[in-house]
C-alpha cells in the first residue's frame, strides 16, 4: 500500500552548488542566467567558493538531510521514493523527475529547503516546478508537482531552533561567564532581500520579515529569563546595485554600531538558513567572525538545524499533512501559538503570492 497516495515520489528540492573549482563559474552562470551579470563579477563571487576548495557545503548537507529523511520515512513505514533535485546544478530537478516519470511515477511532493515566504525562497521554486512540468510535457511525459507549506512556524522547526539556541548560549557563557544585557546581544540573522521582494511577500502572507520576527519572539520566549539577551534581526548576503534598497541592517554594520554602544559580545543565530551552506560558512563564519575579532567581541555562531531529529521529523509530518490535504481529508495544520500555518492551496499560495520576478534577488549564492 502506498501510504502517500496520490503522491508517487517525494523530492528534496534545493538550490545546488559546485563540487569542484572548475564547476564554480559554470554554476554561477546558471544561477545568474538572463540577468546580464558580467563574467568578471562571477569570477569575483567565485572567490568565496575557491576559499573553500571550490566546493559548496550545500551538497553534502543535502545528502545528510536526504539520508535523515529516508530514515524517518522508513521508521514510519513509508516506502515512497525520495529523490533530490536542484535548481542550478546536478542533480537537476528536471532530470530526476524525468527518470521517475519514465518509471511510471507522475505525482510528486516537494520538500523545499527554505522556511519562509518570498519570491526567492518559495515562489521561484514553484516556477521551477512549472518549468519541469512544461519540459517533460513536451517530451510526452505528464507529471504534477506539489509542495509542503513554508515551515518557519511549524513546531518541529521551532523546537530544533530552540535546542540550537540553548547550545549556543552554553558556548557563549563559557566565554563571557555571566550574561550581561548591557554588554551582550543576540542577533538573529537571515538572508537580506530587496525591499520590493519583501513587499511582494506580504501581499498574500504576513511576509518574509514578519515571519522571522514571529519566530524570534517565540524562540526568546522559550528561553529561561536569565538567558534572555536584547535581540534583533539583522541581515547578510546583500548584493546588487547600491541604488536598490534591501532589508537592513547588515550584520557587520550592526556589530560596528553595537561596539560604539559598549557591547562586548554577540551571539549570531542564523534562523534564516537550515544548514551551514555558503552564506553561513562565508558571510558569518568568515566575514562576521573577522568583524567580531576586530572589535574584540566574544563571539558565538549558533548552529543551524541541519539534521536535527525534531526538524527532520517535522518535515515528514508536513509531508503527511499535505498528502492528507490532497486526499481531501480534514487536517489540522500545527503552528506556533498566535501564528497561522501557511497551507498550500490557501490564500498563502494564491496567484498573487510573492510575485517579484523582475525585482528578484541577484545574489548568486541564495541558499547555496
Amino acid at each position: 500500500m502506498n501510504k502517500t497516495a496520490p503522491i508517487d515520489a517525494l523530492i528534496l528540492m534545493s538550490f545546488g552548488g559546485p563540487e569542484a573549482p572548475e564547476e564554480v563559474v559554470p554554476f554561477l552562470r546558471n544561477v545568474t542566467a538572463g540577468r546580464g551579470i558580467p563574467e568578471e563579477r562571477l569570477e569575483e563571487v567565485g572567490e568565496h567558493y575557491f576559499g573553500f576548495g571550490g566546493k559548496s557545503p550545500i551538497n553534502d548537507q543535502n545528502k545528510a538531510l536526504l539520508a535523515a529523511l529516508r530514515e524517518e520515512l522508513d521508521r514510519r513505514g513509508i516506502d515512497t521514493p525520495l529523490i533530490w533535485g536542484n535548481r542550478n546544478w546536478e542533480p537537476y530537478l528536471t532530470d530526476e523527475v524525468r527518470a521517475q516519470a519514465l518509471g511510471g511515477r507522475t505525482r510528486f511532493l516537494s520538500i523545499d529547503t527554505s522556511a519562509y515566504s518570498s519570491y526567492s525562497s518559495c515562489r521561484q521554486y514553484r516556477e521551477d516546478f512549472a518549468k519541469t512540468v512544461e519540459t517533460l510535457e513536451a517530451e510526452g511525459l505528464s507529471v504534477q508537482i506539489d509542495k509542503i507549506r513554508q515551515f518557519y512556524n511549524h513546531p518541529g522547526y521551532a523546537e530544533a531552533c530552540t535546542d540550537r539556541l540553548e547550545a549556543g548560549l552554553a558556548d557563549f557563557r563559557s566565554q563571557v561567564g555571566e550574561l550581561d544585557p548591557a554588554q551582550h546581544r543576540l542577533l538573529f540573522v537571515t538572508h537580506s532581500i530587496p525591499n520590493v521582494m519583501q513587499d511582494a511577500s506580504a501581499v498574500a502572507t504576513n511576509g518574509y520579515l514578519a515571519q522571522h520576527e514571529e519566530l524570534m519572539g517565540r524562540l526568546v520566549g522559550r528561553l529561561d529569563e536569565a538567558d534572555r539577551l536584547p535581540c534583533e534581526l539583522v541581515f547578510c548576503s546583500r548584493s546588487g546595485s547600491p541604488e536598490v534598497p534591501w532589508l537592513e541592517p547588515d550584520v557587520n554594520d550592526r556589530m560596528e554600531e553595537l561596539a560604539e554602544e559598549g557591547v562586548t559580545g554577540v551571539m549570531l543565530a542564523p534562523i534564516g538558513f537550515i544548514s551551514d551552506h555558503m552564506e553561513v560558512a562565508f558571510d558569518l563564519d568568515t566575514e562576521a567572525k573577522e568583524t567580531a575579532e576586530k572589535l574584540g567581541f566574544a563571539f558565538t555562531r549558533v548552529a543551524t538545524v541541519g539534521t536535527h531529529e525534531t526538524f527532520v521529523s517535522g518535515l515528514v509530518d508536513l509531508v503527511e499533512e499535505r498528502v492528507a490535504q490532497l486526499r481531501g481529508d480534514a487536517v489540522e495544520a500545527p503552528a506556533l501559538p498566535g501564528t497561522t500555518a501557511l497551507v498550500p492551496g490557501s490564500g498563502a499560495c494564491s496567484i498573487e503570492c510573492c510575485r517579484g520576478r523582475i525585482e528578484r534577488a541577484t545574489h548568486p549564492n541564495w541558499a547555496s
